[in-house]
């Protein structure tokens, strides 16, 4: 008997499993900008809610999920918790290097989360 505790891979035959993704994406000065625009726009939507939210109520949020734990959680509570999910799942798609797609909700915040804030309470 030998004192090997482990046996070898190739004594096992057969090929070794190929390694589906990795870790380490590329660096990208676009993919760092487009993270810093979707992080930006998510702290602005979560002020912004707020600000609206405590000056005409729960009511004017389009967001029936957020609005629901407004409720029952709070305003500050319900949008720090969303915005941290929101915030955690884009920084998650950067280190993946899916760029294009925190590129593309970058925008849709922006478009369609932060501007109308805007004209709701500075128009």
């Amino acid at each position: 008997m030998s004192a090997t505790a482990y046996a070898t891979t190739a004594s096992l035959g057969g090929t070794p499993v190929s390694k589906m993704w990795s870790l380490a994406a590329p660096r990208s000065v676009f993919g760092d900008v487009m993270l810093f625009v979707f992080l930006l726009a998510q702290c602005f939507d979560g002020v912004f809610t707020y600000v609206g939210v405590v000056s005409f109520g729960v009511a004017i949020e389009a967001n029936p999920l957020i609005a629901a734990l407004m409720v029952y959680m709070g305003h500050g509570m319900a949008l720090v918790g969303a915005k941290a999910v929101a915030g955690l799942l884009g920084i998650a798609l950067h280190i993946r290097g899916v760029h294009s797609a925190v590129a593309v909700l970058a925008v849709f915040y922006l478009a369609v989360a932060v501007l109308p804030w805007i004209t709701i309470l500075f128009g």
